[in-house]
C-alpha cells in the first residue's frame, strides 16, 4: 500500500462519524484499517439516508452517501462482539494491530473483555482511542452524545447564526457535523503523537477522547475573546469579532464574501468601492477601530458593494490583492476550476455501483503518494479476507463462524 503509514494497522471498532472520520483518514495515508461491523445491519450511517449511492442498473444499494463519506479505503469485517466467539476473534485482530479505535459508551466494552485493559494484556504496545460524547471522566461521563447536542452545549451555536434583533435571529447549527470531523482530527494527531512516544518508549497507551472537549478547544479565538474580556461573543451572522469587514456584503445581483486583513487592504478596498474617505476617517482608519465602529461602517460599504454585481466586484478586488470569494452552492464549488484543477474529487471502482466518487484528502505528500484503490466497502466486504490471511483461519472455520452467526 502506499502512503506514509502503510506500516500501522488499525483496527476500527468506531461507528457513525467521529471514529470513523479518524480511521478514513488513516486508511487515506496507508495504514490497513479494518472496519468491524454488526452482521446484517453494519454502521448506523449506512442507512442515513437519503441519498444512497445506485447500482448500475440506478437501484438504491444499501448504502447512503453519509456512510460512504468516512470510510474509503477500509476493509469491511462483520463480527457479533456479544458472542464469545466474536470477542475471541477481536481479541486476536487487536493482537495484531497497532492502533484501536473506538465510540462505545464509557465502560461498554469492558463486559465484552474488549476495554483497554484487557485488550492491553494482550497487546501492551497497543494505542487505544476511546471517542466518547463527554469523556471518560466527569459528571456526565455516562450520557450519550450526539454532534448537534454538542454544538449546542460547547458553545458554538451561541456565536453562529443571524445577531439578535434581525430577521432570522437565534442560534445556528453549523451545516456539516463539525464537532465529529474535529474530534476525529484531533484522534488523528493525538494517535500519532502515540505512536511517536511508542517508537520511543515500547509503551503503549489509552487515549481519552471527548467530544465536548474538542468542542470547547476549539472554540479558539471566541474563547479566547471570552478568557481575556470575560464577556460571552454574540452571534455576528457571517461577521467576525475581531476584523472589519469580514463578510458576506450584497452586490447588484447577490452576495460575496468581503475578507480585509488588514488596514492596507482597506484602502486598497475603498479606492475600487469609490469611498476613499472612509480610509481616511480616524473611525476608519485602523481595524480596531473598524471593530468598534462596526455598526455605522457596514451600512456604509453595502451601500456601495450593492453598486455592482458579484462578478464585478470579484474580478476588481482579487486583481488588486483584496480577500475576496463567491458564495457557491456544492456544484459550483465542484465545477470551479481551481478545485477541478486539485482533483479533489476521485473515483473508484465499487462493486455494486461499478465506480463511486469519493472527495480526496486534502494533504497531498511529496514523498509518499496516496492511494485512493479502496472504495467505501460493501458490509462484511472483506470478513474472509481478513479472517483468513490476518488470523489463519481456514474455509472450514470460516464457514462455522457463518454458521453460528458470529460473522
Amino acid at each position: 500500500m502506499a502512503g506514509p503509514l502503510a506500516h500501522l494497522k488499525v483496527l476500527d471498532l468506531s461507528r457513525i462519524l467521529a471514529g470513523p472520520w479518524a480511521g478514513q483518514v488513516f486508511a487515506d495515508f496507508g495504514a490497513e484499517v479494518i472496519k468491524v461491523e454488526r452482521p446484517e445491519r453494519g454502521d448506523d450511517t449506512r442507512h442515513w439516508g437519503p441519498p444512497y449511492l445506485k447500482d448500475a442498473e440506478g437501484n438504491d444499494t444499501a448504502d447512503a452517501a453519509y456512510y460512504l463519506s468516512a470510510n474509503r479505503g477500509k476493509k469491511s469485517v462483520t463480527v457479533d462482539i456479544t458472542t464469545e466467539a466474536g470477542q475471541d476473534l477481536i481479541k486476536k485482530m487487536a493482537a495484531r494491530c497497532d492502533i484501536l479505535l473506538e465510540n462505545y459508551k464509557v465502560g461498554g466494552l469492558k463486559k465484552y473483555g474488549l476495554d483497554y485493559d484487557s485488550i492491553k494484556a494482550i497487546n501492551p504496545g497497543v494505542i487505544y482511542c476511546s471517542i466518547t460524547g463527554f469523556g471518560q471522566t466527569g459528571p456526565y461521563k455516562n450520557r450519550a452524545g450526539y454532534d448537534a447536542m454538542i454544538q449546542g452545549m460547547g458553545g458554538l451555536m451561541s456565536v453562529t447564526g443571524v445577531p439578535e434583533g434581525q430577521p432570522g435571529a437565534g442560534p445556528q447549527k453549523v451545516g456539516v457535523a463539525v464537532a465529529d470531523l474535529m474530534t476525529g482530527m484531533y484522534a488523528v494527531s493525538s494517535v500519532l503523537a502515540a505512536v511517536v512516544h511508542r517508537q520511543q518508549t515500547g509503551v503503549g497507551q489509552h487515549i481519552d477522547l471527548a467530544l465536548l472537549d474538542t468542542q470547547v478547544a476549539w472554540l479558539a479565538n471566541q474563547a479566547q475573546n471570552y478568557l481575556t474580556s470575560g464577556k460571552s461573543p454574540a452571534r455576528q451572522g457571517t461577521g467576525h469579532p475581531n476584523i472589519v469587514p469580514y463578510q458576506a456584503v450584497p452586490s447588484q445581483d447577490g452576495y460575496f464574501m468581503l475578507a480585509v486583513g488588514n488596514d492596507d487592504q482597506f484602502r486598497r478596498f475603498c479606492k475600487i468601492a469609490g469611498i476613499e474617505p472612509l480610509a481616511e476617517n480616524p473611525a476608519y482608519a485602523s481595524n480596531s477601530s473598524r471593530v468598534m465602529a462596526r455598526d455605522e461602517l457596514i451600512p456604509q460599504i453595502e451601500n456601495a458593494t450593492r453598486q455592482q454585481n458579484s462578478t464585478w466586484w470579484l474580478e476588481k478586488l482579487s486583481d488588486a490583492h483584496v480577500p475576496c470569494g463567491p458564495i457557491n452552492t456544492l456544484e459550483e464549488v465542484f465545477a470551479d476550476p481551481q478545485v477541478q484543477a486539485r482533483g479533489m474529487v476521485v473515483e473508484q471502482e465499487h462493486p455494486q455501483a461499478g465506480k463511486v466518487k469519493t472527495v480526496r484528502n486534502p494533504v497531498i505528500f511529496s514523498e509518499s503518494a496516496l492511494d485512493y484503490q479502496q472504495a467505501p466497502p460493501v458490509l462484511g466486504e472483506h470478513t474472509e479476507e481478513v479472517l483468513r490471511d490476518l488470523l489463519g483461519q481456514d474455509e472450514a472455520q470460516i464457514n462455522q463462524l457463518r454458521r453460528n452467526g458470529v460473522v
